[in-house]
């Protein structure tokens, strides 16, 4: 398997288990530094190596209205000023192409979203600028639907490649998690990361807005680690009730230490057989 390397982090066989984490969307500056800052304090008592996970625009909104961030120049600003202060690597999204050349001089790894995981010119792009990507599997993909996506980013000669597991459609407003996921993509020779909130979710389950289920999270996430990922995806805020977006499948923060202990006491035993 290839490691890939993201700032002082190595992810991939023989690596501790990482965790990207954060709120859904920059709240503004002081919440998000909030977050990120009880997050590093986790990880560091466990020895989690952390990636701080926050988008600057949330284009896939349920409705128009609903709130998408503070936009690509003010959220890379706060980005920038996060990733000093708390010293940890940035993920975030993009879009469209035209925001790759902005977004890499600030984030670590580039993020392409689960609609867009087939759009071959915005891989090839976010492949060419040198950065980690980290594609969400489409909810409309099956597992060895993606050993075409990786293609894609290794054309552009770029082989920092994570591969995320986010769910499967299954009906409406609902996706399930099918485990067998997680060896067939991590077959193709990449690290693979399970978004363990977003699996949750019920798009658009709330009419205007997608509603979620975070009861169900820390079950899933044992499974996936149970299952052999190589890194977790999770959304965090210290309130969810409050969150502008994707509160009703975010874990709680003085939730997430227990969680990880967990993951980690699993993550031991399966690494005997890895």
């Amino acid at each position: 398997m290839n490691t890939v390397s993201v700032g002082n982090i190595k992810i991939g066989t023989g690596h501790p288990l990482v965790l990207l984490a954060g709120p859904c969307v920059l709240e503004g500056l002081e919440r998000s530094l909030k977050i990120g800052r009880g997050i590093k304090a986790i990880t560091q008592r466990l020895g989690i190596p952390y990636v701080f996970k926050a988008s600057f625009d949330k284009a896939n909104r349920s409705s128009f209205n609903g709130f998408r961030g503070p936009g690509i120049e003010d959220g890379l600003k706060m980005l920038q000023t996060i990733k000093d202060e708390l010293q940890v690597p940035i993920v975030s999204d993009i879009h469209n192409e035209n925001q790759i050349e902005a977004a890499a001089k600030v984030l670590d790894i580039i993020q392409i979203p689960a609609f867009l995981c087939r759009q071959t010119d915005l891989l090839y792009a976010a492949a060419k600028s040198g950065k980690t990507v980290n594609v969400k599997k489409g909810q409309f993909m099956s597992p060895k639907d993606m050993e075409n996506v990786i293609h894609k980013i290794e054309e552009g000669g770029n082989k920092n490649i994570l591969l995320t597991e986010r769910g499967a459609s299954f009906g409406y407003n609902n996706l399930v998690v099918d485990m067998r996921s997680f060896p067939i993509m991590r077959s193709f020779g990449y690290p693979v990361v399970f978004d363990a909130t977003h699996s949750v979710q019920l798009p658009g389950g709330a009419g205007t807005s997608s509603a979620g289920n975070r009861e169900y999270v820390e079950y899933l996430t044992r499974a996936a680690v149970g299952a052999g990922v190589d890194a977790l995806f999770m959304e965090v805020h210290d309130n969810p009730e409050e969150a502008l977006c994707d509160g009703p499948n975010m874990v709680y923060l003085d939730k997430l230490e227990d969680l990880l202990k967990d993951a980690l006491a699993i993550n031991e035993i399966v690494n005997k057989h890895k």
